[in-house]
C-alpha cells in the first residue's frame, strides 16, 4: 500500500505529540486515591482545646438522638427517598459514624471564627492551641485531619497571619519533638494573587529549615473567596497558576461561598450555597483543577439547626416549633450538600455540631443510591480492560477506571459502604487496599 508520509517525518511529528502527552500526564496525574475527608468543621481558635473534637461528636450525637432518633422521621424530614429498609440503613450508618468518628477534619480558625483581637491574645491563643493539639495527639482524641486557618495576606493582616503561623508551628514542634500531626495543613484564606502563594511557600521553607522539618512537610490549602482568585488582573484563569505557585504543597482548594457572593454584589438575602454565581465558581474550579489531584471542598450552609425556644419547661407548641425549625435547617443543609456532591465536590464545611448528622446522611444517600450501577460498571470496566491487556493492546482509559475505583474508595473511607459490599464488585481485598486501577489490571494479566 502506498503512503505519502515518510518515516522521518512521522517520527518527528510523533515525538512532538509524545512531548505534549507527557506534559499533560505530568500536570494532570488524575484524582488522588488517598482518603479525602468529606467534611471540615471550622471552630474559633479561642474555643479550641484537646477535648473539642470529642465534645463536638457528643453534641452531634445528642442532636441526632433528640431530633433524629426515629429512622423514618429523620430521613423523610430531610428528603431521603427509598423504601423503609433503605431509610433505616442510612439512619443506622449515620449513627454508627457519629459514634465512632463524628469529625473527620477540623480547622482551628484564626480568621473569621476568631476575629480581630489584641496581639497579645492571639499570640497566647496560638501557643495554647498548639499545646492542646499535642495533648490531643497523645490522648488519641484528634480528628484524622487537622489544621489551622490563618488570617489573609492582605496588607493589613499579613504580618499577623505570619506571626500566628510561626508561633503555632514553632510551639507545636517544640512540644512534639519535631513531629507534625498526621494530615496537618495550613489554610490560606481570601487568596487574590500568586505572590501571596509564593510568599507562603517561602515562609514555609524557612520554617522547615529552622525547625528541622522535612522539606515539603508543611502543606497548604487555598481558599477561593475572591473573584480575583478565579481570574487574574489580565482576565486570565488564575486557579491553576495559584496552585502551581505552591510548588506541590497545595493539597486542596476550598470555596468560600459568602465572601465570594458578597464580592459579586449579591445581597445578604440571596447569598446561598446554590446561587448561580457559586455554581460558576465551582465549575471553574472543577474544570481547571480536574485531574490534578487537588481536592475540592465546598462551603457551609449558614442556616444553623438550633432551637428557637430555650429552657426545660417548654409547651407542646414550643417543642413542635423547635422540631420544625431543626428540620427546616436540616432540609436546607441536605439539599445544599447533595447539590455539592452532584457537582463533584465531595467535601464541605460544617459550622455547628447539629449539622453533622445531615452531612453524613446526604453523603451516604449520594453514594448508596448509585451503588448498584457503579458496581456493575466497575466490574464490566475491569473485565474489558483486562481483556485488552491480555490481548497485548494498550488500554488508554485508565483514568476512567481509577475514577470508578475512587468512587468506592470515597464511599468506603467515609463509612457509606463496607469492605464486604465493595468486594461484591469482584475486586479483591488486596486490590481495594492497593487503591490503584493499574495495579488491578497488572494483577489480572
Amino acid at each position: 500500500m502506498n503512503t505519502s508520509l515518510n518515516i522521518d517525518f512521522l517520527k518527528e511529528v510523533c515525538s512532538e505529540i509524545s512531548t505534549g502527552n507527557s506534559e499533560i500526564k505530568k500536570n494532570y496525574p488524575g484524582d488522588s486515591p488517598e482518603r479525602q475527608p468529606v467534611q471540615t468543621v471550622y471552630g474559633g481558635a479561642q474555643l479550641f482545646n484537646s477535648g473539642t473534637i470529642k465534645k463536638i461528636g457528643e453534641l452531634a450525637l445528642r442532636s441526632m438522638k433528640a431530633y433524629g432518633s426515629d429512622p423514618l422521621e429523620f430521613t423523610e424530614s430531610i428528603g431521603i427517598g427509598g423504601d423503609e429498609n433503605y431509610k433505616k440503613m442510612i439512619h443506622a450508618k449515620v449513627l454508627n459514624k457519629i459514634e465512632k468518628e463524628a469529625v473527620e477534619d477540623f480547622r482551628i480558625d484564626f480568621e473569621d471564627g476568631f476575629g480581630i483581637r489584641s496581639e497579645e491574645e492571639e499570640d497566647k491563643t496560638a501557643e495554647f492551641t498548639a499545646d492542646e493539639v499535642v495533648t490531643a495527639v497523645n490522648e488519641n482524641s484528634l480528628s484524622p485531619f487537622i489544621g489551622i486557618r490563618i488570617k489573609t495576606f492582605s496588607d493589613e493582616m499579613m504580618k499577623r497571619a505570619v506571626r500566628t503561623m510561626d508561633i503555632f508551628i514553632t510551639r507545636l514542634t517544640e512540644k512534639s519533638s519535631g513531629k507534625l500531626p498526621d494530615n496537618f495543613v495550613i489554610t490560606l484564606p481570601k487568596v487574590t494573587n500568586r505572590k501571596q502563594v509564593s510568599a507562603m511557600v517561602k515562609i514555609l521553607k524557612e520554617l522547615e529549615k529552622k525547625l528541622g522539618l522535612a522539606e515539603g512537610s508543611l502543606k497548604i490549602e487555598l481558599m477561593i473567596e475572591t473573584t480575583q482568585s478565579i481570574f487574574d488582573l489580565n482576565g486570565k484563569a488564575n486557579l491553576l497558576p495559584l496552585v502551581k505557585e505552591a510548588e506541590g504543597r497545595c493539597i486542596a482548594v476550598h470555596f468560600g461561598v459568602y465572601d465570594y457572593t458578597a464580592l459579586c454584589d449579591i445581597t445578604a438575602k440571596y447569598q446561598s450555597m446554590q446561587h448561580p454565581v457559586c455554581d460558576f465558581a465551582r465549575h471553574m474550579m472543577k474544570v481547571i483543577l480536574a485531574g490534578t489531584g487537588i481536592w475540592l471542598s465546598d462551603g457551609a450552609t449558614n442556616i444553623m439547626p438550633v432551637t428557637v425556644h430555650k429552657g426545660d419547661k417548654l409547651s407542646d407548641t414550643q417543642q413542635r416549633e423547635n422540631r420544625a425549625g431543626i428540620y427546616r435547617a436540616w432540609k436546607i443543609s441536605f439539599n445544599d450538600i447533595k447539590h455539592s456532591l452532584k457537582n463533584g465536590f465531595y467535601q464541605g464545611w460544617d459550622l455547628h455540631p447539629a449539622q453533622i448528622p445531615v452531612r453524613y446522611a446526604a453523603v451516604y444517600d449520594f453514594f448508596l443510591e448509585g451503588l448498584a450501577q457503579a458496581s456493575d460498571r466497575l466490574s464490566n470496566f475491569i473485565d474489558k480492560a483486562a481483556q485488552a491487556t491480555l490481548a497485548g493492546d494498550i488500554f488508554d482509559d485508565a483514568a476512567t477506571g481509577q475514577g470508578l475505583l475512587n468512587y468506592f474508595l470515597r464511599a468506603y473511607n467515609c463509612g457509606a459502604v463496607t469492605e464486604e459490599e465493595i468486594l461484591k464488585t469482584g475486586i479483591t481485598e488486596s486490590e481495594l487496599r492497593g487503591k490503584s486501577f493499574l495495579k488491578i489490571l497488572e494483577n489480572r494479566k
